[in-house]
């Protein structure tokens, strides 16, 4: 069962910003972390980021200090904001919790150069 609904990708040039929102379920998005994970070339999932219910965060070595994430418990929604991209962030991002359970649709992000 999907849970997750994500929004916000999009085609941009290396060093602009993009901002990724996810939105949760009802009646569990207050009760774990929520991450957000991209599907690259090799199809593997790497975790981009992750968020606790009290706010901590933890950060792909890859995206820190360029993406920072954030959660609102009573808007359930995720968001992660991504600044100075590159190429290499390209790909399929997926809002999950963390661990993650299934997958949903995601959404692309494309770095051109």
């Amino acid at each position: 069962q999907v849970q997750f609904v994500e929004s916000g990708g999009g085609l941009v040039q290396v060093g602009e910003s993009l901002k990724l929102s996810c939105e949760g379920p009802e009646k569990t998005f207050n009760l774990d972390s929520v991450g957000w994970y991209r599907q690259g070339p090799k199809k593997n999932y790497e975790l981009v980021a992750a968020v606790s219910i009290m706010g901590t965060t933890t950060y792909g070595e890859a995206v820190k200090g360029r993406f920072t994430i954030s959660r609102d418990n009573a808007k359930r929604t995720v968001t992660l904001q991504m600044n100075s991209l590159k190429v290499e962030d390209t790909g399929l991002y997926y809002c999950n919790w963390y661990p993650p359970g299934n997958w949903g649709q995601g959404t692309q992000v494309t770095v051109s150069p």
